[in-house]
C-alpha cells in the first residue's frame, strides 16, 4: 500500500490571511521498509531535510513535515516517489535520494515531474534518469535520430547514449552497436605503449567497454563482439564506411577536428542513429586547433532531426564533490576572462593616451 498523505495545514499570518508556510504528515504502511527510506540514523531524512531547507520528523510510521508551502510538496513527491522504488523491491541509498532531489528541485522544469520521468529498459534492468538533464537527454535519445549531448564530465552522457544503443539492439530495432573514440594523445604517446594497434587503443575506449558490461552480461558482450554487432574502435576506423541499421556513439567528441566530425557524421546510412558526446572544457586538441564538436554545433544546431542537450554541473551524478569541483574549474575560468579582458581594456587606454 503506498504512502498516505493526511490532512495538511495551512499556516496563518496575524492577520489572518493565509501564509506560505504548510505542514503535512505522509503515513506509511510497511514498517519494515520505513527504515530503508529513512536511512541509517535517519540520514536520508537529514538530507532531504537540508537540502530543501524544511522541517521534518518522523515518529512511528509517520513523517511530519513543515515549510515553504512548494518545498514541502516537492519533499512529499520525493519520499512517496522513494517509497514506490521501495515496494518495487529496488534500493535506495545516498545515490538515490540524491537523484531525487535532483530531479524533484522546487526550481526544476514543471514538464518534468518524477512520475513522468523516462527510462530505459534493458535486459538487466531500468537506466532511470538521475537529473534534469538527463531525463531531457533521454526523452531525445528515444525520439530523435541524432543527438548531440554536450556538457561536464559524470553527467552521464555516455553511460545513456550506451544503454539506449543496447536496449535498441536487444529490441531488434538495430542490427549492431559502433562504439568509437578519437584516440587523441593527452601528453602521452601510443607509439611507448606496449603490443599491436588493439593493445594501443584499448586504453582510450575502456569507458566504452565499461558501460557496455552494466548493461549486459559479460559472455553476452564477449559473443557479440566477437560475432561483430557491437564494434568498438577508433574514430579513424570510421573513414569511408557506410552505417546502417546500426547506432553509433561518438564519444569524447571535443577531441575531433572540424574534418574528422563532418566524416563521422556523414558515415550516417539508412535505420542509424547517432550519438555525439563531449565536453568542450576538456578538448585534448593541439593549440591553435578547432574542435569538430564546436564547430558542429555551430553549423548543424537547429537542423531538422537533430537534438542538441546541454547538461549542467547540476546534471553531474557522480560523487557530488564532483559538481563542486567541476564549479570551481567553471568559477576560475571566468575569473580568468575577466582578468584578460580588463588586461586589454587598459593596454588600449595606455595606447590611446600615448597617442
Amino acid at each position: 500500500m503506498p504512502a498516505r498523505a493526511m490532512p495538511s495545514a495551512t499556516g496563518s499570518s496575524p492577520n489572518g490571511t493565509p501564509s506560505a508556510g504548510k505542514s503535512v504528515t505522509l503515513q506509511f504502511s510497511d514498517n519494515t521498509l520505513l527504515p530503508l527510506l529513512l536511512g541509517d540514523h535517519d540520514r536520508h531524512l537529514v538530507r532531504i531535510e537540508q537540502a530543501l531547507g524544511l522541517k521534518m520528523s518522523c515518529r512511528g510510521n509517520r513523517i511530519a513535515i513543515s515549510g515553504d508551502a512548494s518545498r514541502v510538496d516537492v519533499a512529499q513527491a520525493l519520499l512517496q516517489d522513494l517509497w514506490r522504488k521501495l515496494e518495487r523491491g529496488e534500493s535506495v541509498g545516498r545515490a538515490e535520494v540524491e537523484a531525487a532531489l535532483r530531479l524533484a528541485d522546487a526550481d526544476t522544469d514543471p514538464r518534468l515531474p518524477l512520475s513522468d520521468v523516462p527510462a530505459i529498459r534493458t535486459r538487466r534492468g531500468a537506466v532511470a534518469a538521475r537529473s534534469p538533464g538527463q531525463a531531457l537527454y533521454m526523452e531525445a535519445l528515444a525520439s530523435h535520430e541524432m543527438v548531440f549531448g554536450v556538457g561536464p564530465a559524470g553527467t552521464g552522457k555516455t553511460y545513456l547514449a550506451v544503454a539506449q544503443a543496447v536496449a535498441m539492439l536487444q529490441a531488434g530495432r538495430v542490427e549492431r552497436i559502433v562504439l568509437s573514440r578519437p584516440a587523441v594523445e593527452a601528453g602521452e604517446r601510443l607509439g611507448f605503449l606496449p603490443g599491436d594497434m588493439k593493445d594501443k587503443v584499448d586504453p582510450y575506449l575502456r569507458p566504452l567497454y565499461d558501460a557496455l558490461h552494466d548493461m549486459m552480461p559479460a559472455d553476452q558482450v564477449i559473443r557479440r563482439l566477437a560475432n561483430g554487432e557491437i564494434e568498438v574502435a577508433p574514430l579513424a576506423f570510421m573513414r569511408g564506411r557506410t552505417l546502417a541499421h546500426a547506432y553509433a556513439i561518438l564519444d569524447e567528441a571535443q577531441n575531433t577536428t572540424a574534418v574528422q566530425m563532418k566524416m563521422f557524421l556523414t558515415r550516417m546510412g539508412e535505420g542509424t542513429r547517432m550519438v555525439i558526446t563531449g565536453d568542450l572544457s576538456q578538448t585534448d586538441l593541439p593549440r591553435g586547433v578547432r574542435s569538430g564538436l564546436r564547430d558542429a554545433l555551430e553549423t548543424v544546431e537547429g537542423v531538422q532531426g537533430i537534438s542538441v542537450v546541454r547538461f549542467e554541473n547540476r546534471d553531474v551524478v557522480r560523487h557530488p564533490l564532483v559538481a563542486r569541483i567541476v564549479e570551481a574549474y567553471d568559477q576560475r575560468a571566468v575569473a580568468e576572462g575577466d582578468t584578460r579582458r580588463e588586461g586589454r581594456r587598459s593596454n588600449e587606454q595606455e595606447d590611446g593616451t600615448g597617442k
